[in-house]
This record gives C-alpha cells, structure tokens and sequence, in this order.
C-alpha cells in the first residue's frame, strides 16, 4: 500500500510538471511579454515560475526513488515539506487578499502529493 501511495504521490508531482511547464508556462510567457515589465524583470519572472516546474520535477522523481527503493526514505522528507509548505503558501496568501489562488490547482496537488508521500513512506 505504502508504494503505491508513493507513485501515486509522485505521478501527482510529475503529471503537475508537465501540466506547469508547458501549458501553464505557454499561458504565463503570453503573458509576462505582453506586459509592461522590463526584459530583465520578464526573465527573472519566468525563471521564477519554471523553477517551481523543476520542484516539481525534482518532487516526482525522489518520490519514484523511493517507493522503488525504502531504503532511500530519508531523501523524501524535503520534497514532502517542501509540498507541505508550498500548499500552506497557497492558503495564507489566498487568505490575505488573492482569493484567485483558490481556483489554480497548485495547492491542492501539493497538498495531496505531500499527504500521500508522507502516509507512503515506510515505517
């Protein structure tokens, strides 16, 4: 049970990556080149938003690892505190005046990847 809640966590995370990187990442760079912002700002902001796709990346394949390999469980709690933490930015910004984060699906999938993982890991 505890490996398939993992793989599961981890096709959360991957499946999100793709979903981020590319069609989200299309949107977004439509986007921040339409905008006013200057060429070093638009830069700095795309990176900004495809190194949350490389988290995601980064998330999946360490979750792979270790449902592969339980001896490898202690790299997983970074990824799953990290995906905790993302989910609980989420909330406290979109309680604090952008209500707009409430219907992107960024903090339930992080939240179900790090509820997941975590009830995944072995004992």
């Amino acid at each position: 049970m505890g490996t398939t809640l993992l793989v599961l966590a981890a096709l959360i995370s991957l499946g999100g990556a793709i979903f981020h990187g590319y069609v989200g990442g299309k949107i977004y760079m439509g986007n921040v080149k339409g905008s006013n912002l200057l060429p070093l700002t638009q830069s700095l902001s795309l990176i900004s938003w495809q190194m949350f796709t490389v988290f995601l990346v980064t998330s999946g394949a360490t979750l792979l690892c270790v449902a592969m390999n339980p001896d490898l469980a202690l790299l997983s709690y970074p990824v799953l505190l990290g995906n905790g933490m993302g989910a609980a930015l989420f909330l406290w910004i979109g309680l604090t005046g952008h209500a707009a984060l409430f219907k992107l699906p960024g903090m339930y999938l992080m939240l179900l990847t790090a509820v997941l993982g975590w009830l995944g890991l072995p004992s």
